[in-house]
């Protein structure tokens, strides 16, 4: 008898989940409040990170702490009066940010990016999507020579431990591969092995088509109502209650609500962030996504137009939104690219969901047969969206995940 399996959450990672349990002949239900790929998976870098093996840690500088504090930069921003509530969750992210530390969590993090762009491609041609995609890598750009330089010598250490490949560019190259850039860039980074996106909603949809394409099903429905039924669960959906065997919790910065009613407790933290899209002026040509480091936004030349992407915002999930690093970029943006009107009625806002350890949540639930989890993916969750999907669904069907997936356990945070 086919066994029944309910995958709460239809971004990148829930959909990439349903398909490799679908593939794995488990007769799979996508459920969402919303169509696939709208919420923290439509708003991001459109970036395939293979070169992202450190997780983003914490400053541990205490002048560049102090320049947090202000409070007016782009890549950073927080709620004063929000503050407070995300003391203990920041307390401890700043502690696995110490260098000692922060090097072990990256040598258990780096096997999920290792992974990242051959699990993409397996899902990428399977969906028929290649028009999507492009592979010829990333540009991270700097304003001084230290900054530079210390991009460099990181860059060499990864590329010796981890295999990652990349590009020095001079100010002469930059301006070569970038005719309409100007501004004080002295060099940058190209990093060759990540591939981009041009439109991630776009590639969500592709996933959950080729999912549909193997006879698994979305319906809309509410996680709130999911519950133990039996020996499995069961949710209410638009059309109507449903069981499953199996229920997989990939609800990214929502999934600390629903493991809690379920008895979990998740630091789950949150960093919001926020994209507009802009025409070009003129016949001006944006041709990498780039990242002016010290500034701290990135443009990225996508279908919809110029996406310009900020950093993160400390705030709580449902809080109203407060773009100011959005205005702080653009005014930046627009000494350095010809960048025309806004394209989008508003600025979209999404949240990244965030551990203390950088890691994400990959696994069996502690105390309850059938529950899985898989969230907590920060900035790179449609990067490793396809990897997440794979080894959690080898576990679930009783394979051995091809990579070790121990230091991303749910038991960790809930023993």
């Amino acid at each position: 008898m086919t066994k029944n399996a309910i995958v709460l959450g239809a971004g990148i990672v829930g959909v990439s989940t349903a398909i490799h349990l679908q593939r794995r002949g488990r007769q799979v239900t996508l459920v969402d409040r919303k169509d696939p790929g709208r919420e923290t998976s439509f708003g991001n870098a459109g970036l395939i990170q293979r070169e992202g093996v450190a997780p983003y840690g914490f400053p541990q500088q205490l002048g560049l702490l102090l320049r947090y504090a202000l409070n007016n930069r782009i890549d950073a921003h927080y709620h004063l009066r929000t503050l407070p509530s995300q003391i203990a969750f920041l307390a401890r992210y700043w502690w696995n940010s110490n260098p000692r530390r922060h090097a072990v969590i990256t040598r258990a993090y780096a096997p999920l990016i290792e992974n990242s762009i051959a699990e993409h491609k397996d899902l990428i041609e399977a969906s028929h999507a290649e028009t999507l995609i492009r592979r010829d890598g990333w540009m991270k750009l700097f304003r001084t020579r230290a900054r530079h330089d210390e991009a460099l010598t990181e860059a060499a250490l990864w590329r010796g431990e981890f295999g990652v490949e990349y590009d020095s560019l001079t100010a002469a190259d930059i301006a070569r591969m970038e005719p309409d850039l100007s501004g004080d860039f002295t060099g940058g980074i190209r990093w060759r092995d990540p591939w981009s996106v041009l439109d991630p909603h776009a590639l969500t949809s592709a996933y959950r088509r080729h999912f549909e394409s193997l006879g698994g099903r979305f319906v809309a429905g509410d996680a709130a109502s999911l519950g133990q039924f039996g020996s499995g669960w069961k949710i209410m959906t638009s059309e109507g209650p449903l069981e499953a065997d199996d229920a997989v919790i990939a609800l990214g910065p929502w999934a600390a609500v629903a493991t809690g009613r379920l008895g979990y407790s998740f630091p789950l933290g949150v960093k919001r962030g926020y994209h507009m899209h802009y025409a070009p002026e003129g016949n001006a040509v944006l041709n990498n996504w780039m990242l002016d480091a010290e500034r701290g936004y990135l443009l990225a030349p996508m279908s919809r137009g110029i996406r310009l992407t900020t950093g993160a915002e400390f705030a709580t999930l449902n809080a109203p939104k407060t773009p100011v690093q959005l205005d702080r970029a653009e005014a930046v943006a627009r000494t350095i690219f010809p960048l025309g009107k806004r394209l989008d009625p508003e600025p979209w806002m999404g949240a990244r969901p965030c551990t203390p350890d950088m890691m994400p949540i990959i696994g069996k639930a502690p105390r309850h047969q059938g529950l899985w989890f898989a969230f907590g993916h920060a900035h790179h969750g449609l990067t490793l969206g396809p990897v997440t999907g794979r080894v959690l669904a080898e576990l679930i069907t009783g394979e051995a995940p091809f990579i070790d997936i121990a230091a991303y356990a749910p038991q960790r945070f809930n023993p």
